[in-house]
């Protein structure tokens, strides 16, 4: 079997690398990661635990930071006190200030959780969010800020989501260098329910490896435990970490982390982003023998791999899908699922009934397709071409029912609005865009 080369990650760097302590951890907090915190990090804390964190936590310099990035943040949702970022930023100072005092003494109390429910894209089915309060959140990156470098020394080179400097785009990148290489045999495996179902004991046990401050712990520990309130329900959960709260994403990758380790020691390559990862092999026997390996890890960790979707495929005669794309006969295309929520979103902004100016619906039209381009610019050229003609002819329709006509847009309405037409109003062309990014990606 092929030994596994480790690649150090970009946001993991070697104590002995070039640069300025500061240089290799840029993401970290100056005012809690000081340039001593830092070297002593590098170098390995005395004892392998970190003591005295909590102090870290409710400094006022950190829990402001952490409400900054909690207001000016994408989640604008209000928790069970129906405090909204925007309703807190009035009053923040001095809620910081309580907050810093309550975690001080030790009497801070996480409020419940709020669960909502959001579609799964491609499925009718319903994904279960946790919304916490925003003063939870506040707390809850302030801790993550506190805790992240000391997971980041030691999370594994093949684990992307979820981590500074990393991202989806380094995933793809790696899994198709691997299979240029000839590892086309891909484990393209599914986690059940991950998030709801860690094992809380096992998780602490893993965290306390690295910290042995028992108020930092105990804080852990509350927001694993923080009531769930669904309607008239409301109860605590024995097992999971709430997607939608802030520091899940940090446990998640926490508890997977023996699991990156475990399979490189064995000498297999696996890509890993939060709970979807692929593991890519040279030969069906590699490739057996690591689902073997992962099915065995899973069951002793408490976890489940989903009977039907885990299976082992050949990258190139049936393909696979991972993080949006579907990887088939070497080339690279959006998962029908990705299209179908991308579509889905330009469809609720080109309705024949818009009553907005067709200047305004551009506009708007090119946010989402600028968004998605920049995530989906590594697919095939049809498929730009074609959903530029899609897109056009959702336009001609809506000109169409506005001249007093009925029905698609077909025949005559091509030549009374060409693609120059809507070129002249700025509709972005996923098309040209395409061709311009593989211009500058050959110079």
């Amino acid at each position: 079997m092929e030994t596994h080369t480790a690649i150090q990650p970009t946001s993991v760097p070697d104590a002995k690398q070039a640069g300025t302590v500061r240089d290799r951890w840029s993401f970290a907090v100056p005012w809690v990661w000081t340039d001593r915190m830092l070297t002593t990090l590098e170098q390995g804390v005395k004892g392998g635990k970190w003591f005295s964190l909590i102090d870290k936590v409710y400094a006022p310099e950190t829990l402001f930071w952490a409400a900054l990035q909690v207001v000016e943040g994408s989640g604008k949702a209000a928790g069970v006190d129906h405090v909204t970022p925007e309703r807190y930023a009035e009053y923040w100072s001095e809620d910081i200030r309580r907050l810093g005092e309550e975690l001080r003494t030790g009497t801070f109390q996480p409020q419940p959780v709020r669960r909502t429910y959001i579609p799964k894209a491609g499925s009718t089915e319903l994904r279960p969010l946790g919304i916490p309060t925003v003063r939870d959140r506040v707390v809850q990156t302030a801790l993550r800020d506190v805790i992240e470098p000391i997971f980041e020394k030691i999370f594994a080179p093949q684990s992307y989501g979820f981590r500074p400097g990393r991202g989806c785009k380094d995933a793809l990148r790696r899994v198709e260098e691997l299979m240029k290489a000839g590892h086309v045999f891909v484990v393209d495996a599914d986690l059940k329910s991950y998030f709801d179902t860690i094992p809380h004991d096992r998780l602490e046990a893993r965290v306390a490896e690295q910290i042995s401050d028992g108020r930092v712990l105990s804080l852990i520990r509350s927001y694993l435990k923080q009531r769930i309130m669904d309607g008239l329900r409301d109860w605590e959960p024995e097992e999971g970490s709430p997607q939608g709260a802030v520091i899940s994403p940090l446990l998640a990758n926490i508890y997977l982390n023996p699991l990156d380790h475990w399979m490189a020691e064995r000498g297999f390559e696996m890509v890993r982003y939060a709970d979807d990862f692929v593991i890519l092999c040279r030969t069906r026997e590699e490739a057996e023998a690591a689902l073997a390996l992962v099915q065995q890890w899973t069951a002793e960790n408490g976890l489940t791999l989903h009977p039907t979707k885990t299976k082992i495929t050949h990258a190139v005669d049936d393909g696979f899908e991972f993080l949006g794309y579907r990887f088939e006969r070497g080339t690279r295309f959006p998962r029908a699922k990705s299209l179908k929520k991308f579509q889905d979103s330009i469809r609720e902004k080109t309705r024949r009934t818009n009553g907005e100016s067709l200047e305004y619906i551009v506009s708007n039209v090119n946010r989402t397709l600028r968004g998605w381009f920049g995530y989906f610019k590594h697919s095939k050229r049809y498929v730009f071409k074609d959903l530029d003609s899609w897109l056009r002819q959702r336009l001609r329709a809506i000109l169409k029912k506005r001249s007093g006509r009925r029905g698609v847009a077909k025949g005559d309405d091509f030549k009374r609005w060409p693609n120059a037409f809507f070129a002249k109003l700025g509709l972005y062309n996923l098309e040209r865009a395409h061709a311009s990014a593989r211009q500058s990606s050959r110079r």
